[in-house]
């Protein structure tokens, strides 16, 4: 515990907080003993999840109420965090829509793209400096096993986690000389409000890991990056896609979804 606080402490920003891997984050980093700075727009749940860990951990948290489809939430964030000595950047928040990609609000895509890219990019760009005059810290983006290639009716949120997906691969052989750890997360089918939101029935998933489950191999994984998959069982499920010539992998995928899709209905 006192290593990893020297390493990335004292004090770990979590976007995306109030609920599933972000509140997980938030749960373990606190029993790491890290001050936290907690980010989402639901400030009830924060404020409660601060009071608690607090009391329970005898650590510092703080809340910052911030939508983050808004253009200058990662600014926003930055300035909250500028007199905090922020060593752990965890970039978490995050949300999915299914389904044929011309039928899905073209809005809602656009605030998707801001939360899952616009605001990692940017918290990152701004990040890096302290960290660099810190000279130690590290960086956790949420990415997903669906950032290895384009998922039929799941199109635009493939998309935005192939480029968090890249963006840590890239920040990960940037940041190694600096003493700066980078892990992208590529979570599989994870219990949370965001999976339920997105018209997951994950009593009909197999391999459903917890949000807990999932955070505590990330973090014992934080050295090893660049990428880390939480999930052997999706893991495997895509290497067998991407083994496969790329027109029949997509094929095969876009013909699964549409036969459980016509069971579910």
């Amino acid at each position: 515990m006192t290593d990893f606080r020297q390493r990335y402490g004292p004090v770990a920003l979590v976007t995306g907080a109030s609920s599933g891997i972000g509140t997980a984050f938030a749960n373990a980093l606190a029993a790491l003993g890290l001050d936290l700075l907690l980010v989402a727009r639901r400030i009830e749940r924060l404020d409660d999840l601060a009071a608690r860990l607090m009391r329970e951990n005898g650590i510092r948290a703080r809340t910052c109420q911030i939508d983050l489809a808004q253009p200058d939430a990662a600014t926003q964030i930055l300035d909250a965090a500028a007199l905090l000595d922020v060593g752990l950047v965890v970039s978490n928040a995050g949300f999915s829509i299914k389904g044929d990609h011309a039928a899905n609000d073209a809005s809602v895509m656009a605030e998707m793209l801001m939360v899952n890219c616009h605001v990692p990019m940017q918290l990152t760009h701004g990040f890096i400096p302290r960290l660099r005059q810190r000279g130690r810290g590290g960086i956790i983006l949420t990415s997903s096993v669906e950032a290895l290639m384009g998922c039929p009716y799941s199109a635009a949120y493939s998309a935005t986690k192939a480029l968090v997906k890249s963006l840590g691969e890239a920040l990960w052989a940037e940041l190694q000389p600096d003493g700066i750890d980078v892990l992208t997360l590529c979570p599989g089918a994870t219990e949370s409000e965001a999976a339920a939101k997105a018209g997951f029935d994950l009593s009909k998933l197999s391999n459903v890991m917890k949000a807990e489950e999932v955070v505590a191999l990330t973090l014992a994984n934080i050295r090893n990056g660049p990428i880390f998959f939480s999930s052997e069982h999706y893991k495997k499920s895509f290497d067998q896609l991407l083994s496969m010539p790329r027109r029949d992998a997509l094929m095969a995928m876009a013909a699964g979804i549409k036969a459980s899709n016509a069971r579910a209905d």
